[in-house]
């Protein structure tokens, strides 16, 4: 399993980073045969969101840590060291930019993007 960390470095600047996440058999819902589950990752909170087409933002850091889900439409963001990625439904990101510029968000394309949030304790590091 992959998902992309945006962070803030000692100075800052936000970047992005790909991380890999293993994945092994576990009885997760039994009697439903054995799926490939990761390390469990605290959350304290999940919301829903939707951001219409025009929806756009400027510089922002992260509100606090958290995952965010891509559900529905497509989300450009860009890091201040100059990188822009995309992400369709499905995208994985981890949010840790809470100092700093932060990043800017955008939908792109023509549906609205729909994701969820989970809100991560402070305290904990929730890259395994």
């Amino acid at each position: 399993m992959n998902y992309t960390r945006v962070y803030s470095d000692s100075t800052g600047e936000s970047h992005f980073e790909d991380v890999s996440v293993p994945v092994a058999p576990a009885n997760f819902a039994p009697p439903a045969p054995p799926l490939d589950v990761a390390a469990p990752i605290r959350a304290e909170r999940m919301l829903l969101a939707a951001m219409p087409l025009t929806w756009a933002s400027t510089w922002h850091p992260a509100p606090r840590r958290q995952f965010y889900v891509q559900l529905s439409g497509t989300l450009e963001v860009q890091v201040t060291d100059g990188q822009v990625r995309q992400f369709p439904p499905g995208s994985l990101m981890l949010l840790e930019d809470t100092t700093g510029k932060g990043h800017c968000t955008r939908v792109v394309g023509n549906a609205i993007a729909k994701g969820v949030f989970v809100q991560l304790p402070a305290a904990e590091s929730a890259v395994v």
